[in-house]
């Protein structure tokens, strides 16, 4: 199944486990994020076509790194009239996996997550460090007897 979306002012193309880098969101590695401006999705020969958004339709990710993209030069110049301008910009960029394209208002199932141990298991702790002692002061070099 694949999906157009539209974020940033950009349409991707995605489909699932695909990574893609997208404009800055705010959003930490490791979060999830959902785009809900789905413009098309299908599978196979059956597309579905949003006017313009596709109802009920969202595609999830994971981000794995906020990243700056590689430095763009802008260079002006008019020949004969001794202007030349020199500048530079690097874009702000999030890196994205898609996980899952849903539609019809369907939810994405929660992960799962490592189960803790049983109450009746104790684990062994560390034992807690001994202070150190405090230091002597040194010796005065000159003292008066």
């Amino acid at each position: 199944m694949f999906a157009i979306i539209k974020t940033g002012g950009k349409q991707y193309k995605v489909a699932a486990n695909d990574v893609i880098r997208v404009e800055k969101l705010e959003a930490t590695a490791g979060d999830t994020v959902e785009f809900t401006d789905v413009l098309m999705m299908g599978q196979g020969a059956t597309v579905k076509v949003g006017s313009p958004l596709v109802a009920q339709a969202k595609v999830c990710g994971d981000v794995l790194e906020q990243i700056r993209d590689d430095k763009v030069i802008i260079f002006k110049k008019n020949r004969r009239h001794n202007y030349r301008r020199k500048n530079g910009h690097r874009q702000y960029l999030t890196v994205v996996r898609i996980t899952d394209i849903l539609a019809n208002g369907a939810t994405k199932a929660p992960a799962k997550k490592a189960e803790a141990a049983p109450k009746g298991d104790v684990a062994k702790k560390a034992a807690p460090k001994a202070k150190a002692a405090p230091k002597a002061k040194p010796a005065a070099k000159n003292e008066e007897k």
